[in-house]
């Protein structure tokens, strides 16, 4: 079992943030990382192909089936699942020298996900956000203009299953007005950051010279 705070390392923190699809997880991490310098979001390794736009390595590692089955054999992953018939992973090797390099990591996935994570990375930190209603949650899922009946279906019955999960997370953020919802994201990242434990790590010096 990993744990990331280990006291003879300057270790980041794991953050893991799940929501339904069409909650706003990824227009939320994506503010968040454009004004924290200090935080990543983990790129997963996948089988789904890549859509128009989508970058390797930025986006995804696109891999094919066979590869990801073996990378499941070498034990490479902290958490794999599959969803809507595609293949999802995270690197275990990737997340352990973020965290080593005292960056902080983001991991956007599933309960299940979480889960597995959570057995691994005791001190990791789970989220989970919430839409403001179920009817909010059908309006998004159909306002993206690119999936079937059948596909919207699937998605809000998944969706419903994802919620029914919510008390396995640390903390709740309702997504209903963005800019609350990403104040309230960001005021979680800076308290962990000024926990004793963590400030005392990064500004190790800063004390000593203090103290002695």
């Amino acid at each position: 079992m990993f744990n990331n705070h280990s006291p003879e390392q300057n270790c980041g923190m794991l953050y893991i943030i799940s929501a339904p699809s069409g909650a706003g997880k990824t227009s939320l991490v994506n503010a968040l990382l454009e004004e924290m310098d200090f935080i990543e979001v983990s790129v997963s390794y996948t089988t789904r192909p890549k859509r128009s736009g989508e970058r390797e390595g930025i986006d995804y590692h696109y891999i094919d089936h066979n590869t990801f089955q073996q990378m499941i054999i070498e034990d490479q992953f902290i958490e794999y699942a599959e969803v809507f018939g595609n293949s999802y992973g995270t690197s275990k090797e990737r997340i352990k020298d973020k965290l080593k390099a005292g960056i902080d990591v983001i991991l956007e996935i599933d309960w299940q996900g979480a889960q597995q994570v959570k057995k691994q990375f005791e001190q990791c930190t789970l989220v989970f956000i919430l839409p403001p209603s179920r009817h909010e949650l059908l309006v998004r899922l159909k306002g993206r203009g690119q999936d079937s009946h059948e596909v919207i279906t699937s998605r809000m019955n998944e969706s419903i299953d994802q919620l029914s999960h919510y008390k396995e997370f640390d903390f709740l953020i309702i997504n209903d007005q963005f800019a609350h919802a990403l104040g309230e994201l960001k005021a979680l990242i800076h308290a962990f950051r000024l926990r004793q434990t963590s400030n005392c790590r990064r500004h190790h010096d800063l004390i000593q010279a203090l103290l002695y």
